[in-house]
C-alpha cells in the first residue's frame, strides 16, 4: 500500500513529494482536531457565509489541499511504480492496493471516526476514493499516456455540466449513481453511507497525476521540471481566478459581496469539495505544484524534521484518527459530560443535531490540541519510517 502513496523512482525517494505531502497530512489533522474540539464545529458549519468568521473559514479552507494533493501523487506515484513493473504488474499492483484501501476505510477507519462496533455509520472519505480510483487506474494505464491525458482533462472541465444531476431514491442503485458526482447519505440496511467523495471529478484527478508522474523520469532535467511545474501551477491558479471571477461555471455555489471585503475574499474562496468542482480543484492543485517546484532543493533544516510523516501517510492517517478521538472522549468527560457522547450512533450528523452544542473549546485552543497531537505521533512516525527502510524485505510493510 505504501508504494502507491509514496513516489519512488529507482528504488530512491523524491524528497519533494515526500515533503509536500508531509506538510499537506499535518494540516490536514487540524481538520479532524476541529471536528472532534472546536466548539463551533457544532453549532454550524464554517463555510457558511452567514454565520462563520474569517479565522474559522480559513481554518477549515487550508485544509482543502490535503485531499487532491494526496488522490493526485497517488497517480504520480503509481506512474512510478509502473516504471520498474510490467504493465500487468501494475494493474495488479493498483487492483490489490485498492482493494485493501476501500477495506481499511469500511473497517478501520469508520470505526476511528465513532468508536461504535455496530457500525452504524460509514463516511466514505478519502481513503475509499483513493481505493477505488486505483482499482479503476488498473484499467486505465493500458490507454495512451496521451488519452489519459486528454481524458483527465476533459472530465475536470466538464464535469461540472452535470451538478444538476441529483438521485432521488434511497435503494443501492441510487447509491452507485450518487457515487458517480453528489454528495448523499442513504440509509441501506440499517447502516448510514455517505457518498462525499464521488469517483468522476477524483478519478480525472489522479488521472492527471498518473500523466504528471512523466516529469520524475530519471531523464527529466530538474531544472526543467521546476519550470514545467512553475508554468504548470501558474497556469492552474491564473484560470482559477479567471473562472471564479467570471461566476458562471465551475463551481455549484457561486461566490458573492458579503459584508466585509475579508468575508468576500472568503465567499470568493468558498469553492465546493463534494464533488470537488473545477474551481476547488484548480484552487488547490495549482499552489500545490508551485510549491513542489519551490520544494525541488536539498532539504532545510525544516524539511527533514517533516519528511518523515510524509514518507508514512497511510500509519499517521490511521493513528491520527484514534488519537483525536480518544483525547476528544477524555475532553467530553472533563467538560462534564458522559465519555458516550462521543460514541456515535446514526442519529447524531454533527451540526444537524444538538447533542453536543455547549461543548468544545476556543479556535485556539483547538490549534493547541492540533500541536500536541502532532507532538504525540512525530516519534511513532519517525520510528516506523526507521523501521519500514530498514527491513525492505517484509512484504507486508508495503500495506501500511
Amino acid at each position: 500500500m505504501q508504494e502507491a502513496l509514496t513516489a519512488i523512482s529507482n528504488k530512491k525517494r523524491i524528497e519533494s513529494i515526500d515533503l509536500l505531502r508531509g506538510i499537506v497530512i499535518i494540516i490536514m489533522a487540524l481538520d479532524h482536531v476541529r471536528d472532534y474540539f472546536h466548539a463551533d464545529n457544532f453549532v454550524y458549519d464554517p463555510t457558511d457565509m452567514t454565520q462563520t468568521n474569517a479565522a474559522v473559514f480559513f481554518t477549515r479552507w487550508i485544509t482543502n489541499f490535503c485531499a487532491p494533493v494526496f488522490v493526485f501523487l497517488a497517480g504520480t506515484s503509481a506512474f512510478l511504480v509502473g516504471e520498474r513493473k510490467t504493465k500487468k504488474e501494475l494493474a495488479a499492483f493498483l487492483l490489490k492496493r485498492g482493494l485493501w484501501l476501500m477495506l481499511l476505510e469500511v473497517v478501520v477507519i469508520s470505526f476511528a471516526w465513532s468508536f461504535n462496533p455496530h457500525y452504524p455509520t460509514f463516511r466514505l472519505q478519502v481513503i475509499w476514493i483513493l481505493g477505488l480510483c486505483m482499482i479503476f487506474m488498473s484499467g486505465i494505464i493500458y490507454l495512451p499516456p496521451k488519452i489519459i491525458l486528454v481524458i483527465g482533462l476533459l472530465v475536470l472541465f466538464a464535469h461540472n455540466l452535470f451538478d444538476g444531476f441529483h438521485v432521488t431514491g434511497n435503494n443501492f442503485s441510487d447509491f452507485l449513481l450518487a457515487e458517480l458526482h453528489e454528495r448523499r447519505r442513504f440509509n441501506l440496511g440499517g447502516h448510514f453511507f455517505t457518498t462525499g467523495y464521488s469517483i468522476v471529478a477524483w478519478l480525472s484527478i489522479m488521472m492527471l497525476g498518473y500523466c504528471f508522474g512523466g516529469l520524475y523520469k530519471k531523464e527529466v532535467n530538474p531544472s526543467l521540471r521546476k519550470k514545467y511545474l512553475l508554468i504548470i501551477g501558474s497556469t492552474a491558479t491564473a484560470l482559477c481566478i479567471i473562472i471564479r471571477g467570471i461566476n458562471v461555471y465551475g463551481d455549484m455555489a457561486p461566490w458573492g459581496q458579503q459584508s466585509s471585503f475579508i468575508m468576500t475574499i472568503c465567499s470568493f474562496l468558498n469553492a465546493t469539495k463534494y464533488p470537488p468542482s473545477l474551481i476547488y480543484t484548480l484552487m488547490t492543485l495549482g499552489p500545490a505544484l508551485i510549491m513542489l517546484a519551490l520544494l525541488e532543493k536539498p532539504l532545510s533544516s525544516f524539511g527533514k524534521i517533516i519528511i518523515p510523516i510524509g514518507r508514512v501517510p497511510l500509519f499517521f492517517y490511521i493513528l491520527h484518527l484514534y488519537l483525536i478521538h480518544l483525547l476528544a472522549i477524555i475532553a467530553v468527560v472533563l467538560s462534564g459530560r458522559p465519555w458516550t457522547d462521543m460514541i456515535f450512533n446514526s442519529l447524531q450528523n454533527g451540526k444537524d443535531s444538538p447533542w453536543l452544542k455547549g461543548y468544545g473549546l476556543s479556535l485556539a485552543e483547538t490549534y493547541l490540541v492540533w500541536i500536541v497531537v502532532i507532538l504525540l505521533l512525530y516519534p511513532l512516525c519517525k520510528w516506523y519510517d526507521n523501521y519500514k527502510t530498514n527491513h525492505k524485505e517484509k512484504w507486508w510493510l508495503s500495506y501500511l
